[in-house]
């Protein structure tokens, strides 16, 4: 009977390890097909590692595909110059060319700049939106979101990089046309700077990190995914802001 009462339920099985926690590297695979456990394991854990990952690959990847993004980047640059040209008659080729210099090696820089200050204002506009939803996530949750949101955009600047070596120079002529969206059927030479802001949002990967702000902010926010969506979309309206209030003022 002492034997007995001693033994434990199951006795001489062996209890089952414990699950091996997720590495950081497992959540920018998981982003893409499991997001929602990427946003529970890692609601607490700060946001620092998604956002240099997602600035270093993305910043590279800039670089590497500067050779292929070269005509798209002359097409800009050439309608730019016009529009300034008309505005200002005193503005002269020889310092176009020199601001394009100083321009086109700021870019390269500023791949590593403006990525963590877009996603760090992508969290900031979804910690305020998600307010007004009843969301209960804090600041630093919001902008971790926005970090592993932006994961995609590594798979997109791949993609322009091989569609840049695949198609005609000729064709590029603009910075929507490899987008994987409207924008890319849209004339830059002849549609509405306004019309190609808005629309030029309107493409897979801008819908696609759309819809991840949404399923982190449920679950860090803790509301349900049509509060969340609604909030997300609020959130890519936002985001469609500068870009049109800029070519209205370029109008």
């Amino acid at each position: 009977m002492s034997d007995l009462s001693a033994s434990a339920p199951g006795d001489g099985l062996a209890a089952p390890a414990p699950a091996k926690p997720a590495s950081r590297w497992e959540d920018f695979i998981d982003i893409f097909y499991a997001p929602s456990s990427v946003y529970a394991r890692r609601a607490h854990s700060g946001f620092g590692i998604p956002m240099l990952v997602v600035t270093v690959l993305i910043g590279v990847l800039f670089i590497a595909n500067s050779g292929v993004m070269q005509p798209i980047m002359d097409a800009e640059f050439s309608r730019s110059m016009a529009l300034a040209m008309k505005k200002n008659p005193q503005i002269t080729a020889e310092m176009m060319q020199k601001g394009r210099a100083i321009s086109e090696t700021f870019a390269k820089i500023g791949a590593f700049i403006f990525v963590p200050i877009a996603i760090f204002l992508t969290g900031l506009v979804l910690w305020v939106v998600g307010k007004f939803v009843d969301a209960k996530e804090s600041l630093a949750a919001a902008i971790m979101v926005a970090a592993y949101a932006y994961v995609p955009r590594i798979l997109e600047n791949i993609l322009n990089g091989v569609q840049g070596l695949l198609m005609d120079p000729a064709s590029l002529d603009g910075r929507y046309r490899l987008s994987l969206g409207v924008g890319r059927f849209l004339d830059p030479n002849t549609a509405s700077p306004m019309m190609l802001a808005l629309l030029g949002r309107v493409d897979v990967f801008t819908i696609w990190v759309t819809v991840l702000l949404a399923i982190g902010l449920s679950v860090t926010g803790r509301i349900p995914r049509s509060k969340a969506a609604l909030a997300a979309v609020i959130v890519w309206v936002i985001g469609a802001l500068p870009a049109v209030l800029g070519a209205a003022r370029a109008g």
